[in-house]
């Protein structure tokens, strides 16, 4: 049978995601991985989710980062000069590419209430960019009707602001030590009006008018008054105001319908918009339709050493909960290598980043990750078999000319073919997947990674 999950289950289920990444009891972790090609043509195959997917991401992990900070966010749309934006509708669905709201180049999100028209009742551009925090709505000259929801503080814009998203949040009472942004935004919180009509979307203009008929708005709200606007004898629009022209979006109202009596005509009907039952800002996830969280980490250059430079990933991965090797213990640091490594006695020829090598007696392979004058760190996944290797034996590159000799067994009572890292890649509960084109690293560099989790 048909069905739908709800826009407010999907919101109880990232809250409950956010409530489980901020408990003391869990770690979660971006992670990169893969650092070898994905075949000739180095092409990145879409992931499935299966068993064997996520196993082979994590024999490939090759470093993680904690997730530094999260949010809600929705898909960003920026005010444009000559832009037609829709007015909010109760009817309609997610986010469509006519946006109902927008972001400034001041970083204020203002929703639009009701999209400018002319007298036929078609949309016109937006040619006036909204402005200010006044906590009402208001009309900007080219007709439109907007209200301001908050302003993206610079913290929160390094950390969630994308080309394709920003962020949304519901504050709690603010300290006055608080971001400016934070005071805000609690201030519109604060001042919003519950079952306010914002809107009339006219289903049917009618024939023969000949003056203004009178609009009634009846429901179980109050203060809600409209006015109608004919041309070529129907009903072309329904404002927002009374014949004065002031606004009057009412309160309270959780039904309503629309009279439409006198003007000599007949057949006029309108439907009337009723916003957010908690009003236009008590919450801007329900305003604006939130059903993402965004999960960011920077890694800077080698982060301690901890994340190779020079090489390349083609997976980027969140896991929660991952552990230290031979330990029951939770990893909990900042950062983590996640790489095996050995050491060598002796190497007569450098190895190379992303060079497969071989034990002469052992005949175990791996791919090399990186490496230095008497270490060796490398990964091995399913095509290379997870033999071990042999302490002592002689290892060579197989397409390449690196070659040296393992350290002996029980030198500093250590197993040198099995050094492992910060993190047992093997643990942890992976959460996603993304596979990539190859990203370089340099030392240099630090990333700006954002995982975004859409339901």
């Amino acid at each position: 049978m048909p069905a739908i999950i709800t826009d407010r289950f999907k919101k109880e289920v990232l809250l409950n995601l956010q409530a489980d990444i901020d408990s003391a009891a869990n770690n979660y972790y971006v992670a990169i991985a893969r650092p070898v090609d994905w075949d000739s043509d180095d092409t990145a195959p879409t992931p499935q989710n299966n068993i064997r997917t996520i196993r082979d991401a994590q024999y490939n992990m090759i470093s993680v980062k904690n997730v530094e900070a999260h949010s809600f966010v929705i898909p960003r749309y920026s005010w444009s000069l000559g832009a037609i934006y829709q007015g909010y509708n109760d009817n309609s669905l997610g986010h469509p590419t006519n946006s109902f709201y927008v972001i400034t180049d001041e970083n204020g999100i203002y929703v639009c209430l009701e999209a400018g028209k002319n007298a036929q009742g078609q949309s016109v551009t937006s040619t006036v960019k909204p402005t200010g925090t006044l906590t009402t709505a208001f009309e900007t000259a080219d007709g439109y009707v907007w209200k301001f929801l908050y302003s993206v503080g610079a913290l929160r814009a390094s950390q969630f602001l994308s080309a394709n998203f920003m962020p949304v949040t519901k504050f709690g009472p603010f300290d006055s030590d608080d971001p400016a942004d934070h005071v805000e935004q609690v201030g519109v919180q604060n001042a919003a009006l519950p079952g306010e009509i914002v809107g009339y979307q006219v289903t049917g203009g009618g024939t023969g008018y000949t003056t203004v008929p009178t609009v009634t708005i009846v429901g179980d709200g109050v203060a809600a008054n409209a006015s109608a606007t004919i041309s070529g004898g129907a009903v072309t629009k329904i404002n927002v105001s009374d014949s004065d022209g002031n606004k009057a979006h009412g309160r309270n109202y959780t039904f309503a319908h629309v009279e439409i009596t006198g003007g000599n005509g007949t057949g006029a009907k309108a439907r009337p918009i009723i916003g957010p039952k908690a009003g236009f800002g008590a919450d801007p996830r329900d305003d604006l339709k939130a059903t993402a969280i965004m999960f960011t980490a920077k890694p800077v250059g080698d982060e301690d050493t901890n994340w190779v430079v020079n090489n390349d990933f083609r997976q980027v991965m969140l896991i929660k909960n991952i552990e230290i090797p031979d330990s029951d213990g939770l990893f909990t640091g900042v950062n983590g290598n996640a790489l095996r490594r050995m050491e060598f006695s002796a190497i007569t020829a450098g190895f190379s980043a992303d060079k497969t090598i071989r034990g002469a007696t052992s005949l175990a392979e791996a791919y090399v990750v990186r490496a230095d004058s008497d270490t060796v760190w490398y990964i091995q996944d399913s095509d290379t078999l997870f033999k071990p290797f042999t302490e002592g034996e002689t290892i060579a590159e197989t397409n390449g000319a690196g070659a040296g000799v393992l350290e002996a067994a029980n030198v500093d009572a250590n197993d040198y073919a099995y050094v492992k890292g910060d993190v047992d890649y093997s643990t942890g509960e992976v959460m996603y997947i993304d596979n990539r084109q190859a990203i370089q690293r340099s030392a240099d560099q630090t990333e700006d990674i954002k995982i975004i989790i859409q339901l």
